[in-house]
């Protein structure tokens, strides 16, 4: 079985092999930058620097790095609140994702999208959205579009395991089924529903959902690479391929609070201890894990790999010295850009 769609390259592994060096050493580099990408977020964040809030995806890289290694520019991905990574792992522009989270006219969407809406399309990225679930619509109805040009384009729905009880899932699902539709369903279950654990909101395995419909489903260690890596070949192979639609379940965590100002709506309470988190920054850290793995089989050396987060930092410095050396986004624009022009 072939995994289809890495970029635009036409050397590709066997999904059931693993990635290859050179895919391997892409993905670690992806997995870097998101989380560098985050770190500086959240530092800019705390120093009051950002003009609002940001959602972020520090111990999850895993995932979107994992998925979208199989995406070429032509195919689709909806995102959520939570999505810097997911833009990052299906190659937008840092520099204007920084610039749009800084609310400056260099942004990707001008500005007057902010964090929670960065979306290129000339990248397939359809958007990330504020609204819990809504980009399992979208991306089912890209899906339809895909199907109908018949060309091989696939379509990918990240979304978190809060969203899984929402009823669109079972509408989406549903009709990607019956019509066998090109899209992969990607269920990032972090453990938490903002400050809800989700064993108190959420009944059953999530994956049972899609097999509820007699869809293809795979749970995934969302914090293992390969693993994720792995499954998403084998579901992006299977769209391609007119297989029709395919969930994954990533079980993964989400190292920063819901939101970097959390602090601010909880006051004084908690709803995980500092041990938890603690634990999963120590053991189950993705890049830490994909790190050891790559000096420990040989990929690279240690040396090889610092010498690639310290070029990912220094294109991180460079992002954000472009944003904040923007313009101010034009608040006229909203005209124009939420309304049609009247007619004459």
């Amino acid at each position: 079985m072939t995994a289809t769609g890495l970029g635009d390259n036409p050397q590709r592994s066997h999904a059931g092999d693993g990635p290859s060096p050179a895919e391997a050493l892409r993905l670690f580099e992806t997995m870097v930058l998101i989380r560098r990408v985050e770190e500086r977020l959240r530092d800019d964040s705390a120093a009051g620097k950002l003009p609002g809030a940001v959602h972020l995806y520090i111990g999850e890289e895993a995932v979107a790095a994992g998925v979208c290694a199989h995406l070429s520019d032509r195919d689709y991905a909806t995102s959520t609140h939570r999505g810097h990574g997911h833009f990052v792992a299906k190659g937008g522009d840092i520099r204007t994702m920084m610039a749009e989270i800084w609310a400056k006219r260099e942004g990707i969407c001008q500005g007057m999208g902010g964090s929670m809406h960065v979306a290129d399309i000339s990248k397939g990225i359809l958007g990330a959205n504020g609204i819990v679930g809504a980009g399992l619509s979208i991306a089912t109805g890209a899906a339809f579009g895909a199907r109908l040009d018949g060309d091989g384009k696939v379509s990918v729905c990240f979304f978190g395991d809060g969203a899984s009880n929402q009823g669109a899932l079972m509408e989406t699902l549903n009709i990607s089924t019956l019509w066998q539709l090109p899209v992969i369903f990607v269920c990032e279950n972090n453990g938490f529903s903002e400050f809800t654990p989700s064993a108190e909101v959420t009944a059953g395995r999530i994956a049972d959902r899609a097999r509820a419909f007699s869809m293809p489903a795979a749970e995934v260690d969302g914090n293992d690479a390969t693993d994720v890596w792995r499954a998403a070949g084998e579901a992006v192979r299977r769209a391609r391929e007119g297989g029709g639609p395919s969930f994954i379940e990533a079980r993964t965590y989400r190292i920063q609070g819901h939101f970097e100002a959390e602090s601010f709506v909880l006051g004084t309470g908690r709803y995980r201890s500092d041990e938890e988190i603690a634990g999963w920054r120590q053991d189950n850290d993705p890049i830490a894990r994909f790190r050891s793995r790559l000096v420990s089989d040989g990929t690279a050396s240690a040396a090889q790999l610092d010498r690639i987060e310290a070029e990912v930092l220094d294109r991180v410095n460079e992002a954000v010295a472009y944003a904040e050396a923007g313009q101010p986004a034009d608040p006229e624009l909203a005209e124009t850009l939420m309304f049609a022009p009247e007619e004459s």
